[in-house]
């Protein structure tokens, strides 16, 4: 089955030229409803539906188009969330896939079968490595459309580039999305912040970063020591401290907010890694607030969030 999608387009496919006077005026029509033309729709905006090893999904964009990263979390759940918040699914394009690991990618066939008209942006190597690790329908890859490292593409009204990260999936990445010249930048699951990482992370607006462990947490719990291992290599997670010392280094005035993810539930608590990172930021003498939007929020050089585990965060509305 071919399931056709014009949505997509790769960032050097030019718009065709208006033929005809009616086409320009047309066309100049559509242009001035869009989000980056018309200041009262540009917005963007955010909300996590859970985070960590049980399952990770988050929602991007705006309540007219966006798109889902990931699909580790039960799809019913999502599908009651969205419409919460305003999202209405045809509005939804797709689904892009970080990696290939169960908690990100459970439940990705489930909601594009039950949204057809979505697709699943990921590059081959995921949709093999998925295929290969998981029980879920080879049917998938009439959904995907194929994506490439630091290539970026159109996906409605946001330009994306994936780029790699270390870790011990297949063809693990995160993405640096684009909206209206402002930089919402995913990494999770990574054991270090490689050159190029460092590249994408550092010029985010908004960034979502993993602070998975404690380290003395995970040293004196009861994970094998070959576990513990494999959490600590390179190709493993980040640890609050690791991920503190890189944001103080990396920190400037025009990133906004800090959403820390993939929070291990054995290993570490979201007062642990709060602590970490604000105590990094503040010894470069900066405020830090907690993302409610309150007064004193507002006068703060960054927000810094804990993304939780199971719930859903509330819908973030970031204005230009």
């Amino acid at each position: 089955m071919e399931i056709p999608f014009e949505e997509f387009k790769p960032i050097a496919e030019a718009a065709p030229a208006p033929t005809t006077l009616g086409d320009a005026l047309s066309r100049g029509a559509r242009r001035a409803d869009r989000p980056a033309d018309n200041p009262a729709n540009r917005v963007f905006n955010f909300i996590s539906f859970g985070s960590g090893s049980s399952g990770n999904c988050c929602y991007i964009g705006t309540r007219a188009s966006g798109f889902l990263v990931d699909a580790g979390v039960k799809a019913d759940f999502v599908e009651l969330q969205l419409p919460a918040n305003g999202v209405k699914w045809e509005n939804v394009k797709g689904i892009l896939l970080t990696h290939d690991h169960s908690d990100h990618v459970k439940y990705a066939y489930t909601l594009l079968r039950a949204h057809k008209h979505m697709r699943l942006f990921c590059t081959n190597r995921v949709l093999n490595g998925l295929l290969r690790r998981h029980g879920i329908s080879k049917r998938i890859k009439d959904y995907h459309v194929p994506i490439f490292k630091e290539i970026p593409f159109r996906l409605g009204e946001t330009e994306i580039t994936a780029f790699d990260v270390p870790h011990d999936g297949t063809d693990n990445m995160g993405f640096s999305i684009n909206y209206d010249n402002r930089n919402f930048v995913i990494a999770t699951d990574l054991g270090a912040v490689t050159e190029r990482a460092h590249h994408y992370m550092s010029r985010a607006d908004y960034l979502v970063i993993e602070a998975n462990y404690d380290l003395q947490m995970l040293l004196a719990g009861p994970y094998s020591e070959f576990l513990k291992a494999r959490i600590r290599t390179d190709r493993g997670h980040l640890d609050n401290t690791a991920t503190a010392a890189f944001l103080r280094e990396v920190w400037n005035p025009s990133m906004k907010y800090i959403f820390l993810c993939h929070l291990s539930q054995d290993n570490n608590t979201p007062a642990k890694a709060l602590e970490a990172v604000r105590t990094a930021l503040e010894s470069r003498g900066l405020k830090i607030g907690d993302g409610r939007e309150t007064i004193s929020d507002r006068q703060a050089d960054v927000q810094l969030v804990a993304l939780p585990r199971f719930e859903p965060t509330r819908w973030y509305v970031f204005r230009p």
